[in-house]
């Protein structure tokens, strides 16, 4: 397992679970389509690898206007 599915701190940045699977899988498509990392790929490293730390990085993220989902913060104002 990676280690940082382990932490809170990926889920509250994306803003749930559901939110960072759906992130992480709309990003693993668009890698083995052959998209460009946006981190350097280290030897080794899988797509998936690759999807958590752009995350990680804020490299990647929801766009939560064009998709009207609510952002983290409006849903802890809640």
């Amino acid at each position: 397992m990676i280690e940082a599915l382990k932490s809170e701190e990926i889920i509250k940045k994306v803003g749930g679970k559901f939110k960072l699977t759906a992130l992480i899988q709309r990003r693993l498509v668009e890698l083995v389509q052959g998209s460009r990392a946006l981190v350097e790929r280290k030897r080794g490293m899988t797509d998936m690898e690759v999807a958590i730390q752009e995350i990680l990085e804020d490299k990647i993220a929801i766009d939560y206007e064009k998709s009207r989902i609510l952002t983290p913060d409006d849903i802890l104002k809640k």
